[in-house]
Parts: C-alpha cells; sequence; structure tokens
C-alpha cells in the first residue's frame, strides 16, 4: 500500500481557521482538509463494509455446546452498531483515521473454538473480559513486555495460519470443500465435483473479486459480495435447489429493504459461566488466545496505517498511543456486550488514508454510514454463505504475505512457525495451533540450551499450554471424569 502514504487525492491546500472543528481534530496541523477527511471516511466505509455482511454469516453459521444460533438479522445490526460506536470513539479520543469492527480471526476463534465449549452468551463474556485485560495491559504497560515476549516470527506464523484457518472456513461454508468420513476426509464438492448452482455462485464471485481488488477497485470485496448476492437471487428463483442447499441463509429478495434495528442481542453476555462450562483451564487457554490476536492484530495495524498516514514521530512512534489502545481494548469488550465478536483497527482504514483522511473526523464519516446501516438488515437475510465466503479466501490470501516475514533458515524458529501454521487448519483450531507453536519453541531452546532466550513472560504462557494439551489426562487422573 505503498501508493497511499502520506498522499492525497487532490492538490487543495489545507484549511484554515481555528473554528471547532480544528480544535478538536487539529485538521489543518496535519496538512489536511475537511472534504478530504470526509472523502476518505466514506473511502474507508466502502473498503470495510462487507464486515456487516460477512461477520453475521461467520457467527450465525456456527452452534454453541447447546446447538443454539444467533439470528443474523440481529447479528447484522449489532455488527454496525458495534463498529459506529467504536469508529466514532476512536475519532473523538484518538483523534486518527482508525476504523473499527467485528476483527477476522476474532470472531473465528469465538464461532469455533470458544460457541462450541459454552453458550452464545458465556462466549461473549469472555470477549467483554479479553477488552478489559486488553485496557489494564495497555495502561499498565504489561501489553509491551508480552508482545516483546513472543519472537517475531511466531507473531507472523500466527497471521499465516489464521489466514488459512479462515480460507478453508469460507471453502468449507460454501460447499467448496466438503468433508467425508472416509478417505479422503476432504475432498473438492460433492463426490469430488462442483455439481450445485451454490458452488457455481461461490466459483464465480471468488474470481470476480479477485480481478476487481487485483486491479485496486475501491471497495472490491464489497462489490463482489453484491453481485454474488444477486446473481444468487437470481437463481434461486429460477432453479430447482433443494431445502438447505444454500446452507444458513437462502437467498431470496427480502419482503422491505428497510427494517427497524433489532436490539435483541444487546447485553446477551455472560462474564463469568464460560469457565464453569469449559472449564476454567479450556477457558483460560480461549481467553488468552483471544487477548493474544485482539493487540497483535491492532498492534500491527496500527503501526502500519500510522505509517500510510505519516502520523509517526521521529522516533516512529504512534501520537496518544496510549489513548488509542485503550480505546481499542475498550471497543473489543463492547463488541462481546453487543454480541458482534471483538472490534479492532481494520487495515482498510489504508484507503481512506489514501483518500487523504489523517485525523479522526474521517472516523466521524465512517461511523455514521455504519449507523445509517442499522436500518438495512433485511438485506442480510438475502446473502448466502457462497456470496460473502470468497472474502474469507481472500483476505487468508492477504495475510499469507506474512509467511515472508519468517526466517525460515533458523532451526530455532522454523518448527514452531511451521506447527502454528498448519496445524491451525489441520486441527479446525487456532488455539491448538498457537499452543504448539509456543510449547515447541520453548522446548526447542530448552533442548539446546538456550532457555535465557526464552522471555520470564513467555513461561507460565506455555506452561498453560501444556495444562490445556493435558486436560483429558489430568481430569481422568483426578477421577473427574
Amino acid at each position: 500500500m505503498s501508493d497511499t502514504k502520506a498522499g492525497s487525492t487532490d492538490a487543495s491546500p489545507p484549511a484554515g481557521g481555528s473554528g471547532p472543528l480544528e480544535r478538536l481534530f487539529e485538521i489543518k496541523a496535519r496538512g489536511s482538509t475537511v472534504p478530504r477527511e470526509l472523502r476518505g471516511g466514506v473511502t474507508t466505509f466502502f473498503a470495510m463494509a462487507y464486515i456487516i455482511l460477512l461477520n453475521p454469516i461467520i457467527l450465525g453459521g456456527a452452534q454453541d455446546v447447546t446447538g443454539a444460533t444467533l439470528s443474523i438479522p440481529q447479528l447484522t445490526t449489532m455488527t454496525a452498531l458495534s463498529a459506529a460506536i467504536a469508529t466514532v470513539l476512536m475519532g473523538l479520543v484518538g483523534n486518527v483515521p482508525f476504523a473499527l469492527a467485528a476483527g477476522l480471526g476474532i470472531n473465528a476463534l469465538v464461532a469455533f473454538q470458544a460457541a462450541p465449549v459454552m453458550t452464545w452468551p458465556q462466549a461473549m463474556g469472555l470477549v467483554v473480559i479479553e477488552g478489559a485485560v486488553i485496557v489494564v495491559l495497555a495502561v499498565t504497560g504489561i501489553r509491551e513486555r508480552i508482545m516483546n515476549s513472543i519472537p517475531l516470527a511466531l507473531k507472523h506464523a500466527i497471521a499465516v495460519g489464521i489466514g488459512l484457518f479462515l480460507a478453508l472456513v469460507g471453502l468449507y461454508d460454501a460447499g467448496f470443500v466438503t468433508s467425508s468420513a472416509t478417505s479422503p476426509p476432504l475432498s473438492l464438492g460433492a463426490g469430488g465435483r462442483l455439481d450445485t448452482w451454490p458452488t457455481v455462485v461461490f466459483g464465480l464471485t471468488l474470481l470476480l473479486m479477485i480481478v476487481l481488488y487485483v486491479r485496486r477497485v475501491p471497495g472490491a470485496i464489497l462489490i463482489s459480495i453484491i453481485a454474488g448476492a444477486i446473481g444468487a437471487v437470481v437463481i434461486e428463483a429460477n432453479a430447482d435447489i433443494k431445502e438447505g442447499g444454500w446452507g444458513v441463509v437462502t437467498p431470496r429478495v427480502p419482503d422491505s429493504l428497510f427494517a427497524m434495528p433489532d436490539f435483541g442481542l444487546f447485553g446477551q453476555f455472560d462474564l463469568f459461566g464460560g469457565f464453569a462450562r469449559a472449564g476454567v483451564i479450556t477457558a483460560l487457554v480461549v481467553l488468552f488466545t483471544l487477548v493474544l490476536s485482539g493487540f497483535f492484530d491492532a498492534m500491527g495495524t496500527i503501526l502500519g496505517v500510522s505509517d500510510e498516514a505519516g502520523l509517526l514521530d521521529e522516533k516512529g512512534r504512534v501520537p496518544k498511543l496510549g489513548k488509542i489502545l485503550s480505546v481499542d481494548g475498550l471497543s473489543a469488550a463492547f463488541g462481546g456486550v453487543t454480541s458482534s465478536s471483538a472490534n479492532t483497527v481494520f487495515v482498510e482504514s489504508a484507503a481512506g488514508v489514501g483518500e487523504g483522511a489523517r485525523t479522526g473526523l474521517a472516523n466521524i464519516a465512517t461511523g455514521a454510514l455504519f449507523a445509517v446501516t442499522l436500518f438495512l438488515t433485511p438485506l442480510a437475510a438475502t446473502v448466502p454463505a457462497q456470496a460473502a465466503a470468497p472474502a474469507l479466501v481472500l483476505v487468508g490470501a492477504l495475510m499469507m504475505t506474512q509467511v515472508a516475514k519468517v526466517d525460515w533458515t533458523d532451526l530455532d524458529l522454523v518448527i514452531p512457525a511451521f506447527l502454528t501454521i498448519v496445524l491451525m487448519p489441520f486441527t479446525f483450531s487456532i488455539t491448538i495451533g498457537i499452543g504448539a507453536g509456543m510449547v515447541s519453541y520453548a522446548l526447542i531452546k530448552l533442548a539446546r540450551g538456550r532457555v535465557r532466550e526464552v522471555s520470564i513472560w513467555l513461561w507460565p504462557v506455555v506452561v498453560l499450554f501444556m495444562l490445556f494439551f493435558l486436560i483429558n489426562p489430568i481430569e481422568q487422573w483426578l477421577g473427574v471424569r
């Protein structure tokens, strides 16, 4: 995204004056204008608006330990509400053009790791706790110490593994890849063939998304999802597709495009019930993974977008970083309160930066557009997984670029990085991938007599993961089961 760095799409001079907007956002001081900020905010919204459709698909397609599912219209409302409030708050407090919404990867963890071992309210309770932990880590400085304890190569490997995991989720949800009780465990389509209209919709939508994205068309992901949904509606109306052939959402034209927001999921969280339901060790490991994903994803995005916007100081520091990280934590917790999963800073904010956004005023525009979508929830009922899942595959591909940052010649890192990456999709578990990477890294350092190279902050994490892997034998030994 180097072509966006510190640039603007027009040459108009910065706005002058010392009105309320200037005092609040320092627009002139950052070399911007109100039109640039508003245009940048709109651009960011269209670059990331796909999350309003995609987040409900991910969360709504999963079941909790009781078999319960979340309402997609309610999830759509909560996703838009949560993004609107978090984005505006970041603009007002942090004065940066960093839009927030339910984070991809984090929502997959909630849907496929937390929910299967506890109820939805209990899973969202862990998200609230995650946000609170991130706030504490931010204000105490512990966040930086923990971050520094994990080798950079493993941080990149975690991103790559989550990308592969997301891609597999997308391929599976769309029916492009199916599972079997016999060999091979995974195969193409039904019996090795793509012979259904829904998988055709997925394939064509993915191809369109790839073409638009590589040609740098603004809103490529959103445009492709909409085009795929329209195609699915047309096919559903004219083709003979068996009931349930589309999965969770059957694409049909809604009776109305507008509806009052459904706030039924707001406040539906149970802070500590997950520890009783899933067990303390399991819940702690899930919580740790949530925190790990949340603050690493946000930190990387904040630094990257700040660099693009030219906001870093001469020492490479982000202005008001403490406030930004605190808002990030509060926003993550608010995602649990709304049952939309943890909010995080979106890298698509760089699209708005490319249009000239430099201040929090851009966030006000982005947040306002998210608020408008609260009244468009019926549209979500027309978007099947086959139209939205291609975004997971594309995002997975983009996250794979982190693999080049791993030093594959370092024996102390190559095996932990490899295990982290492959075990996430192979076990369908983000938690297991991260745990295997951490434990193997510490074991290798121990075996090579390099224990001092392992940070003291990492050993409690390693012990926690070892307990997680051995939880069943330990429970049997203690007579718990």
